[in-house]
C-alpha cells in the first residue's frame, strides 16, 4: 500500500493550482435539465473509454471505478494520465464506485482504518481534482464482518471510520454515498434502513446514502423504503434483479421504484451496473425503457 507523502501531498496541490479541473460545488453534482425533470442525469458503470458511446446512447455521464480510474495506489504520474485521457473524452465522470480494496478491512479484528483513511485522502483530493463528485461505498468484502465477530463491535468501528471518512470526504468536496447490498454479496448494511442508521450516526453532509434498486429488489425491499429514508438519498443504481441485466432485457417494473423517487423530489442520477453481453447493442434500448418507466411513474 503506498501511503501519501509530504512531497506528494506538495505535488498534489501543485497540480491543482494550475486550475485544470476545478473542485465540483455540493449539491450541483447532478444538475437538473432546463425543464427541471426527474432523473434527467442517467449514466453508466463503465470504463471512460465507452464515454462516446454512452453519449451516443444519451447518456449524460460516465460512472467511472476508484482503483480504475483514481487509482489512489498508484503515484501522481499515472493520475495525471487519467486526467489527460477524462479531458480528450466525450462526458464527465460524475462519481466512482468501488471505493475500498477487499484487503483493507473496515471491521474485524484485522480492521487497518489508518490505512483507508490515507488511501481515503489521496481518492478524495483525486476526485476532486478529477470533478468527481460522489464516491460510492459499497466494497462489501471490505466490511463483511468475520465469523465469530462480534456485530455490535463491528457496527461500533464502522461508524467511527465513517465519520473520519466523511470529515475527509467534506475537506475536498466529495459526497460518500453509502451502498447497502443485498446479502448475497455482503452480511453488513444490507437494507436502505441499516444503510439510513450509519449515515444518522455520522451526522455529516458529506456523508450520503446510496439506493441500488438491484439490490432493493434482491433484499425484497418494497418501494416504501425509498420514501422512509429518501432524505438521505443521493445517488442510485439500477440493474434488473434476476441476472442483473440491464433494465427492459427482461422487463422488470420499476415504476414504482420511480414513483417514490418522484415523492421525496430526487434529482439525482441514476446509474445502470448491469452485466453487459453487448453494451454497444443493448444500451439505446436501456435507455429507451427507462425513459418509458420513468414518464410512466
Amino acid at each position: 500500500m503506498r501511503s501519501t507523502s509530504r512531497r506528494d501531498f506538495l505535488k498534489t496541490a501543485a497540480f491543482g493550482g494550475l486550475g485544470l479541473f476545478s473542485r465540483p460545488r455540493i449539491g450541483r453534482l447532478f444538475k437538473e435539465n432546463d425543464a427541471g425533470s426527474f432523473l434527467g442525469q442517467i449514466g453508466v458503470c463503465a470504463s471512460l473509454a465507452d464515454s462516446g458511446l454512452l453519449k451516443e446512447s444519451g447518456c449524460a455521464y460516465v460512472e467511472e471505478g476508484v482503483r480504475r480510474f483514481l487509482i489512489p495506489d498508484e503515484p501522481e504520474e499515472k493520475f495525471q494520465a487519467k486526467l489527460a485521457e477524462l479531458k480528450a473524452e466525450e462526458l464527465p465522470v460524475l462519481a466512482c464506485n468501488g471505493f475500498l480494496p477487499g484487503q483493507l478491512k473496515a471491521v474485524g479484528a484485522e480492521a487497518k482504518h489508518d490505512e483507508i483513511l490515507a488511501y481515503a485522502e489521496t481518492t478524495f483530493q483525486r476526485a476532486a481534482r478529477a470533478r468527481v463528485g460522489t464516491i460510492v461505498w459499497g466494497s462489501g468484502e471490505s466490511r463483511k464482518i468475520p465469523e465469530g465477530f462480534s456485530r455490535a463491535k463491528a457496527e461500533e468501528q464502522f461508524r467511527d471510520l465513517a465519520k473520519r471518512v466523511a470529515v475527509l470526504a467534506g475537506r475536498h468536496g466529495v459526497i460518500v454515498s453509502l451502498e447497502p447490498l443485498n446479502s448475497g454479496e455482503t452480511n453488513f448494511v444490507n437494507s436502505l434502513k441499516e444503510g439510513a442508521a450509519v449515515v444518522e450516526a455520522v451526522g455529516h453532509p458529506n456523508f450520503k446514502l446510496l439506493a441500488d434498486l438491484y439490490h432493493l429488489l434482491r433484499q425484497g425491499e418494497t418501494p416504501d423504503a425509498i420514501e422512509m429514508f429518501g432524505k438521505h438519498i443521493h445517488h442510485c443504481h439500477i440493474a434488473e434483479k434476476d441476472k442483473r441485466t440491464p433494465p427492459g432485457t427482461v422487463g422488470d417494473d420499476f415504476k414504482p421504484f420511480f414513483k417514490r423517487l418522484k415523492t421525496i423530489g430526487y434529482r439525482g442520477g441514476i446509474s445502470m451496473e448491469c452485466g453487459w453481453k453487448s453494451m454497444k447493442d443493448e444500451l439505446p434500448a436501456a435507455m429507451t425503457f427507462l425513459r418509458n418507466e420513468i414518464a410512466a411513474s
